[in-house]
């Protein structure tokens, strides 16, 4: 494996950190309310038994969907529901729509591990949808194959995954404070969602079953080109506005 393509596949995963504490967002807020009825010490086993639940879904989600992701009405879908994941966060901040899980009191430990299993199992499903609509068009190694799906992207699947599960479990609260402080960062993430969203649309075009564009137009370096360079440049105007937006409220205040 050459260093071009080494040096992609570390963006790739970059990117896909970045989408699954994204994701992760919302299962943490989630996490954190159904837990917090129970005592510190059964809080962490809580989460303790989440985090095992987590992984283990997210891995059969990756297994199963590794199955079937060279068929193109899954990549499809994966791109549909990228797009659906960006147009509803704005359409629901404009509505000023939220939702949130809520544990009871009356809960005993193990009734809230059930609750939180059963959320983690909803979420590992949209986890591994995104990572998969990203990591499908990596470049293969050639090595071998899990299902359907080349090691390569596998990996970097797998290894998301993982690190999106730490992501919610460790970090989300430092992540709620910095998207806080710098609100309009959280809309340039989910603009980059559906930017990656129409990658994966250019990908099912491209699909020889459908060839409503040429096969090789997702590895064209005109087509990389032209992604890497809107990616980038909505995470630094994201970066950039939210620090003036913030500067200027700090000022008149």
């Amino acid at each position: 494996m050459d260093f071009s393509i080494l040096l992609e596949y570390g963006w790739v995963l970059i990117v896909l950190v970045a989408l699954e504490g994204l994701l992760a967002a919302d299962n943490a807020v989630v996490m954190a309310v159904l837990v917090k009825h129970l005592p510190e010490r059964e809080q962490k086993k809580a989460l303790f038994y989440g985090l095992l639940g987590a992984f283990t879904f997210r891995f059969l989600s990756l297994f199963v969907i590794s199955i079937l992701v060279d068929v193109w009405q899954v990549q499809a879908a994966g791109a549909l529901y990228l797009l659906y994941i960006s147009v509803s966060h704005f359409l629901k901040k404009k509505k000023g729509k939220k939702e949130s899980g809520e544990g009871h009191k009356g809960d005993s430990l193990w009734r809230t591990v059930l609750k939180i299993e059963l959320s983690d199992l909803a979420f590992a499903i949209d986890s591994i949808l995104a990572a998969v609509a990203i990591a499908v068009t990596l470049p293969e190694t050639g090595w071998f194959k899990v299902g359907e799906i080349d090691i390569g992207p596998f990996s970097v699947m797998l290894l998301g995954g993982i690190i999106g599960i730490v992501i919610m479990r460790f970090a989300a609260s430092a992540f709620a404070k910095i998207l806080k402080k710098y609100p309009d960062l959280e809309a340039a993430a989910f603009i980059i969602v559906g930017w990656v969203g129409v990658k994966l649309a250019v990908y099912t075009l491209s699909h020889p079953n459908l060839a409503l564009l040429d096969r090789h137009f997702p590895e064209s370096f005109a087509w990389k080109s032209i992604f890497w360079t809107v990616l980038i440049a909505i995470a630094l105007g994201g970066y950039l506005f939210s620090k003036r937006k913030a500067r200027t409220a700090d000022t008149e205040s």
